[in-house]
């Protein structure tokens, strides 16, 4: 009932907003240490109703924006700002809206198509070199390498000729790729002899063996405290009738418990954030990140640029910034793009149950039948035509590459 008197509230200010003013929608690009405060000023937005009078929880979302990422801005034929949607990730966006006068923020889920798309190509200098070289696309080749990178050696085993192949799933949001793609299945051959990777449903990656492969793996980073909070993208809440995220884990500890780093790396930000409070940001191998925030201090000689080791500490348990008691709040990206920490904390190499493995076996027989039938019809990367509507909402056309149907300006 809360959701669908929501989508009832959601609609009536879609056909008022559309009703009244004809839009044009400009997709711009989130610079390098823009802030959202930084962006409502450079556009003449109000900060009050816009940031202040905001809850914690979505002052906190708002420093959740990541460079790099596109968001659209839906202006009226005056040129004023009616409309703006800001992804926060692959599920949750900032929705900045006008209704006559005044302006509001709420957050909201994309509308974004997932398609399992796949391709096979002949390596010619690199997995990577090559990958970019036929899609174009840097996150396909750090997805692929970096599966592998921990179990097989491709400088001295690779040779020129060998074959890759892999299945992934790519989010749509306006008939582009958005977000990073999710790998299902690769192969690489070399030396004749082809490797498998395959994503089992438990979100780990296992070889043709059943055996886990081995990643990125981080230790706790506050030994011993309770997990208050835990990761989610987007859930409604039913009572404040608002979509919700907490875009990562809480570790409730007292005042002044130690903070280690959760992998070696070097710090790439220290300092006093408003809704984060003292807070370190950690760069690690891979493209990984960690994120430490509401510190009440910090360890003494940790400074920007600093090389922290695994198990090091860096700071204190605390409460700073918008936080109603002492607890770290621990995040974790790669690429840019948020992930739930626990699904790497370090734990021993999982090991599949009988009634998991024969799960896990139907699985990759039906992803090798999809490799192979690939391999065979020499499947190409599928570039997209600019010259065709490719954006679709309920199998109906709501745009091409460079138009937006303004009647669907609420659904992006």
């Amino acid at each position: 009932m809360f959701m669908v008197n929501y989508m009832i509230r959601y609609l009536l200010i879609l056909l008022f907003t559309t009703s009244l003013f004809a839009t044009q929608v400009e997709t711009f690009r989130w610079g390098n240490g823009e802030t959202y405060l930084m962006f409502l000023e450079k556009n003449n937005l109000p900060l009050k109703p816009l940031y202040y009078n905001l809850d914690e929880d979505e002052q906190q979302l708002s420093e959740e924006i990541y460079s790099g990422v596109h968001y659209q801005i839906s202006r009226t034929k005056d040129g004023v700002i009616s409309q703006i949607f800001i992804p926060l990730n692959d599920e949750l966006q900032i929705h900045i809206y006008k209704n006559k006068e005044d302006y509001f923020f709420e957050t909201l889920p994309i509308i974004s198509e997932t398609r399992v798309e796949a391709f096979t190509l002949e390596i010619d200098h690199s997995p990577y070199l090559d990958i970019i070289r036929e899609t174009g696309s840097t996150k396909l080749a750090t997805i692929f390498v970096s599966s592998f990178k921990h179990s097989l050696n491709f400088k001295s085993d690779l040779r020129k000729g060998d074959k890759l192949a892999m299945i992934y799933e790519q989010k749509y949001r306006l008939g582009k790729p958005f977000s990073m793609p999710t790998l299902k299945a690769a192969m690489i051959e070399m030396r004749g002899k082809k490797r498998y990777i395959y994503l089992n449903d438990d979100g780990r990656f296992y070889n043709e063996d059943a055996s886990e492969v081995e990643g990125f793996l981080l230790g706790t980073p506050v030994r011993g405290a309770r997990i208050s909070s835990r990761f989610t993208k987007r859930r409604y809440h039913p009572i404040l009738k608002k979509y919700r995220a907490h875009l990562g884990v809480d570790y409730a500890a007292a005042r002044g418990t130690p903070i280690t780093a959760a992998g070696s790396g070097r710090v790439v930000f220290i300092g006093q954030t408003r809704g984060y409070g003292k807070l370190i940001k950690v760069q690690h191998n891979d493209g990984y990140l960690t994120l430490y925030a509401h510190q009440s201090s910090f360890r003494k000689g940790v400074k920007q640029g600093s090389y922290v080791k695994k198990g090091q500490i860096i700071g204190y348990v605390g409460s700073t910034g918008l936080s109603t008691g002492p607890h770290l709040h621990f995040g974790l990206y790669k690429n840019n793009q948020v992930i739930d920490p626990l699904r790497v904390v370090q734990i021993a190499t999982k090991k599949l149950t009988a009634k998991d493995k024969i799960a896990f076996l139907k699985l990759k027989s039906n992803y090798d039948e999809s490799i192979n039938l690939h391999i065979a019809n020499d499947t190409r990367y599928a570039k997209l035509n600019d010259s065709e509507p490719v954006c679709y909402f309920n199998n109906k056309k709501v745009c091409t590459q460079d138009k937006l149907n303004p009647n669907f300006t609420k659904n992006l």
